[in-house]
């Protein structure tokens, strides 16, 4: 099948890619020249284990191309997939621009090519609120007339960052929103090669495909709000939240994913999709008092971690000229992705407060120069430690979880860690003489 991408971000990449590599003609299309030249190049300008390698094999093999000419990407599409970012303020409102200049663009080529085309289908796979699809769809009629044939439908992405090209290959389900039989047995064959697992491909309707994405996504991260809360709650009363979490997640009807306490979630997906629910509610008049909870509960967790390092030091004023190394810039392990980390929330707390603010990522580094300059970087977990008066772990990337502390405690000016992922063993580290801080456990002092 002739397909395009729209954008060459994450989700227009990784789908591009993956589409390739099961024998389909894709085309990436994107405007800016200097990305589509390292493309071109065999550059991958995201971090995501296992894609460099399938763009280089299917690009070799010529069924993936990169360009930044519309009419040759969009001319002889069977299915355009706009792939193009959908950011956020704040309060949920949704940036449409992008969407918007791809859908005008895709209704002039389809406009010049006459009524006797054959009909593409204009797929959307960015993430946007209800409704959205069909509205693209009367803007693309309006501008190219009642004469010429088309179809749309939504296509929600289901990609863990760090673990995409797994998650794309071996989906657990594909949920596609259509409007007619022939754009879902086009959709069935599109994607019959990723669900011989068994794993159902669901058709239905758009605005219903629409709304299973930012379902999804509110309802984990209601789970990891939810475990957070109960977090404090075991600080609260001298309960192990590990303990309590094993005991409760035996439990099948509740299982053990995203069930892990710590500072909260953040990257592209989850912040933004929780506010989209809840100003979609705002604009129905429908109240989504979960949604509210969730994300308060989140960003609650943040200040309520970074209060134990105010009060370790003593108090505000004790926060400054104090040194603190950061392990971890990442929203999560096995992505450069930086946005809304909560290590950057409180890295930038803590520059507020006079400190010295020092990071060290496996990846994240380019990223967090251009993002948070103010935060000095080092290309070693050991030398972002030294001279440290207390380690801060917001990311729990494989290297962190058995470190050398003896070597940990020279380079440090004070031996006190908060770990933010509850990495450690509590009676461990208290054994070695450290002060420990973790979530939802009791703190330890040197023993």
């Amino acid at each position: 099948m002739r397909l395009t991408m729209v954008g060459t971000g994450y989700v227009g990449l990784v789908t591009g890619v993956c589409l390739a590599n099961t024998g389909n003609q894709v085309v990436c299309l994107d405007v800016v020249e200097e990305k589509i030249a390292k493309l071109k190049q065999g550059v991958c300008p995201i971090y995501e284990p296992g894609l460099t390698e399938l763009m280089l094999k299917n690009a070799e093999a010529g069924r993936l191309t990169y360009t930044t000419d519309k009419a040759e990407a969009y001319r002889d599409a069977e299915m355009i997939f706009i792939c193009v970012g959908t950011p956020s303020d704040d309060r949920g409102h949704t940036d449409m621009s992008y969407v918007h200049a791809a859908a005008d663009d895709i209704a002039d080529m389809i406009k010049s090519l006459g009524p006797e085309q054959s009909p593409k289908t204009v797929v959307m796979k960015s993430t946007v609120p209800v409704g959205t699809t069909l509205a693209i769809k009367q803007r693309i009629r309006d501008r190219v007339g009642p004469d010429i044939p088309f179809d749309v439908a939504d296509n929600p992405e289901f990609l863990k960052e760090g673990d995409a090209i797994t998650d794309f290959n071996k989906p657990d389900r594909v949920v596609v929103g259509v409007e007619n039989n022939r754009v879902g047995e086009q959709f069935r064959d599109l994607y019959d090669p990723f669900v011989r697992n068994g794993h159902p491909i669901f058709v239905m309707d758009i605005p219903s495909a629409e709304m299973v994405k930012y379902a999804s996504n509110n309802f984990l991260a209601t789970k990891i709000s939810f475990i957070n809360e109960m977090a404090n709650l075991c600080e609260a009363y001298g309960a192990n939240i590990n303990r309590v979490r094993e005991g409760m997640c035996a439990d099948k009807r509740i299982g053990h994913a995203f069930l892990y306490p710590g500072i909260g979630y953040g990257g592209s997906c989850f912040p933004k999709d929780t506010l989209a629910c809840i100003m979609m509610g705002e604009t129905s008049g429908t109240p989504t008092l979960v949604s509210k909870a969730v994300h308060d509960t989140n960003q609650a967790q943040r200040d309520r971690f970074f209060k134990k390092l105010v009060a370790h030091f003593g108090g505000e004023q004790g926060l400054t000229g104090k040194t603190l190394a950061f392990w971890g810039l990442a929203f999560k392990p096995r992505t450069d992705d930086i946005r809304e980390a909560p290590a950057l929330t409180l890295a930038r707390k803590a520059l507020g407060y006079g400190c010295k603010v020092r990071g060290f990522d496996p990846v994240a580094m380019e990223n967090v120069s251009k993002e948070a300059p103010t935060i000095e970087l080092v290309d070693d977990m050991y030398e972002c430690a030294q001279g440290a008066d207390a380690l801060v772990i917001s990311t729990d990337w494989d290297e962190f979880k058995s470190p050398d502390f003896a070597r940990l405690g020279e380079a440090m000016n004070g031996k006190a860690i908060f770990d933010g992922r509850n990495l450690y063993r509590r009676q461990h580290l208290g054994e070695m003489g450290w002060h420990y801080y973790s979530v939802g456990r009791a703190a330890v002092k040197p023993v």
